[in-house]
């Protein structure tokens, strides 16, 4: 019997599709899952092409050519090491294990270090783009044992989505959790990138009171221009849908309580441990969380009474306000994302390519966008750039947007309507150019209670007041 060139353990939707995908590339395949009856589907639906289906752990193993490539896409956390310690005595010295799924990046350095001395290589590879992304090309984002790079780089790169200049969206990251680092942060912006989009919905709604065939149009049209992305277009798409049952716009019956599986928490909590300011990340996690109180919300609505909306100004002119909010909002999300990709970097040493991994977000992932293009731009530019607000492409951006920036947020506050990561953006902007914080003040207050010390402004060295007496 001919041996297969890849394995895929986890016959689930992104495991199956991804499977499916290689085959289409020309790579044979063996799939394996414990619960037999994806097993059964996927013996199916594979029927007449390059795939086997096993029935146990040993015939998957065997059916695989040497070196042996595994993918392993099952859920984070404990399934992986399930697997892993079901496949290990199966597998020699220069086999790989690939993990595909949203693992926490130090589970992945973790499992490098635990596999040490056996000579079984290990990537961590983060992969975008949902099951449509897995069957027709996802960008995938690899990092581990670099030597085990060769071994799957032309299965890899063969399957992930192609840009517009024909780059593959897949290439190296770097060493231990790296490509789960990236990975994860990819996600964080996403998050980010929803709630902004949200915000700009909910603006036109309830203050400007669209309807959903119009906001369709308007994102429609704004997916024309710098805004063009995947979640625009989706955004267009959605508001354009009706229910099949009442006619309603589709939105219109789906509950607001947002869910989330635990990679924008992550972020948020990483840049928090790294002292890296990324605010609009971290309130777009919150703004999912606020959500799902809604019991609380329908409660406290009937007790608090806040401002009601009202807008008598040209709402053309001012969705075109909201228009430029989005854009530099989203500008100071990425600038923050990209931000905690420079602390990791200094921390575990990868040697990360920021203007690679924009060029790998391009196509295949959720937050595809044109604007990913001025990225790499920016650091081919200069490769050691603090930060992309200091880019004079983006500069010129967040200043000249600036103007509708500040009247968006300040006519939601004064409206009462929550856009906390339009706000917090713009607070992040404000806060990293201005040359002055009130943080000596501060640094006051805790030398006060606390005697921590402060340093002065004209010497070097910690100093310490005694404030009382």
């Amino acid at each position: 019997m001919s041996k297969q060139h890849m394995g895929i353990v986890g016959l689930g939707v992104m495991g199956e599709n991804l499977a499916l995908n290689i085959e289409s590339r020309g790579f044979s395949v063996v799939g394996f899952d414990l619960d037999q009856k994806k097993v059964d589907n996927f013996s199916k639906r594979t029927q007449g092409k390059q795939v086997v289906a096993a029935r146990s752990m040993a015939e998957f193993v065997a059916s695989l050519d040497t070196p042996r490539r595994v993918l392993v896409m099952v859920p984070a956390g404990k399934a992986v090491d399930s697997v892993i310690a079901d496949l290990r005595p199966h597998l020699a010295a220069g086999d790989l294990l690939i993990d595909g799924g949203n693992t926490l990046f130090t589970d992945t350095a973790r499992r490098i270090k635990e596999l040490e001395g056996s000579g079984i290589l290990f990537i961590g590879t983060g992969v975008s783009g949902g099951e449509e992304g897995a069957l027709h090309g996802p960008s995938i984002m690899p990092g581990g044992n670099p030597e085990a790079w060769p071994l799957v780089k032309p299965v890899l790169q063969a399957i992930a989505a192609k840009a517009d200049d024909g780059a593959p969206c897949c290439d190296w990251i770097g060493s231990g959790g790296a490509g789960h680092f990236v990975k994860m942060v990819h996600n964080g912006i996403e998050y980010a990138d929803m709630q902004m989009i949200c915000e700009a919905y909910w603006l036109m709604a309830r203050l400007l009171g669209l309807n959903a065939d119009e906001m369709s149009q308007v994102f429609t049209d704004w997916n024309q221009g710098e805004l063009s992305s995947y979640l625009v277009s989706i955004t267009a798409d959605i508001l354009a849908k009706k229910d099949s049952e009442t006619g309603k716009p589709m939105v219109d019956v789906i509950l607001d309580t947002a869910e989330q599986k635990g990679t924008g928490k992550w972020t948020s909590q990483i840049a928090l441990d790294l002292g890296v300011p990324a605010p609009t990340i971290a309130d777009a996690v919150f703004a999912r969380t606020i959500s799902a109180i809604k019991q609380e919300r329908v409660a406290a609505s009937k007790v608090i009474v806040g401002t009601p909306p009202t807008f008598s100004g040209d709402k053309q002119a001012f969705a075109e306000s909201i228009r430029k909010a989005l854009f530099a909002s989203k500008i100071c999300s990425y600038a923050q994302g990209f931000q905690l990709l420079r602390a990791a970097d200094h921390e575990h040493r990868w040697d990360l390519q920021y203007g690679t991994i924009a060029s790998l977000w391009r196509a295949g992932c959720i937050i595809r966008a044109q604007f990913l293009g001025k990225i790499k731009d920016a650091y081919a530019r200069d490769p050691k750039l603090a930060n992309l607000l200091l880019d004079p492409y983006f500069t010129d951006v967040v200043t000249g947007y600036q103007a509708a920036w500040r009247e968006v947020v300040s006519v939601a506050a004064l409206n009462g309507i929550p856009v906390p990561a339009f706000m917090s953006a713009l607070a992040y902007f404000d806060g990293y150019r201005s040359a002055n914080l009130p943080a000596n003040l501060l640094q006051g207050q805790r030398d006060y209670f606390g005697a921590h010390s402060y340093q002065r402004v004209d010497r070097e060295g910690k100093f310490h007041t005694q404030w009382i007496g």
